[in-house]
C-alpha cells in the first residue's frame, strides 16, 4: 500500500498515484509533412523500407495498396491523405511502419506510410497535454496527446482511431457506391 501524501491544497492522495503519472511510456516517433508523430511502441510490430505496393482499384485516396508481408496481404495506409493532406511522396527515407490492432479478439496488421521514422522516445505521462480542441491540421479524435520533448510539441497518436478498421471499411464502401452511382 502507498503511503498517504499531503498535496499543498490539502487532499490526501496515495502517493503511488503520482508514481504511475510520471512513469515514462516509450513512443516511436516519425515526421509526416514536416511534423512530428509518435505512435505508442506497444501497437509497432516492425518497420520496412518502402517497397513495392500494389494499387487496388476503387480505393479510398489515402488507401496506398497492399504489400506481401511473409505470405500476409497488409493494406498500407498513406497517413498524409488519411489526414486530409495530399499523397506523399516516396522518398529515400519512407518506410512502412507495421502497427497491430485489436478488434474485438481479432488482430489486424495494417501498414502506415511515413515519410522518415525518427526514434524511440520516452515520455513521461506528466509531459503530456490533452489534444488540442481546435487550430490542429488534423481531427483531434485523432490525437491521443500532445508530448512536450526538448521544449517541442510531439503529436501522440490514437492509433486505434487513426486507424479504424470500421472507419475504413465504412469509407471504402461510401467509395464503392459512389463510384456505382457515377458508372
Amino acid at each position: 500500500m502507498g503511503q498517504i501524501v499531503q498535496s499543498p491544497g490539502g487532499s490526501r492522495a496515495p502517493a503511488t498515484v503520482a508514481a504511475v503519472d510520471s512513469t515514462p511510456q516509450q513512443y516511436l516517433t516519425f515526421t509526416l509533412g514536416g511534423e512530428m508523430f509518435a505512435v505508442a511502441i506497444l501497437n509497432v510490430k516492425e518497420i520496412i523500407e518502402f517497397g513495392t505496393v500494389t494499387e487496388i482499384p476503387m480505393m479510398p485516396g489515402f488507401i496506398r495498396g497492399v504489400i506481401n508481408l511473409r505470405g500476409a496481404v497488409v493494406p498500407v495506409i498513406d497517413l498524409s491523405c488519411r489526414f486530409g493532406g495530399k499523397s506523399t511522396e516516396v522518398a529515400r527515407r519512407t518506410c512502412i511502419v507495421i502497427v497491430e490492432l485489436e478488434q474485438g479478439d481479432q488482430k489486424h496488421d495494417i501498414g502506415v506510410m511515413v515519410d522518415a521514422v525518427s526514434e524511440v522516445l520516452e515520455i513521461a505521462r506528466s509531459e503530456i497535454e490533452p489534444p488540442p480542441s481546435f487550430g490542429a491540421k488534423i481531427r483531434t479524435d485523432f490525437i491521443s496527446g500532445m508530448g512536450k520533448v526538448n521544449g517541442k510539441f510531439v503529436i501522440i497518436l490514437d492509433v486505434a482511431r487513426v486507424l479504424s478498421v470500421e472507419e475504413i471499411a465504412m469509407l471504402t464502401q461510401a467509395s464503392d457506391s459512389a463510384n456505382v452511382e457515377a458508372a
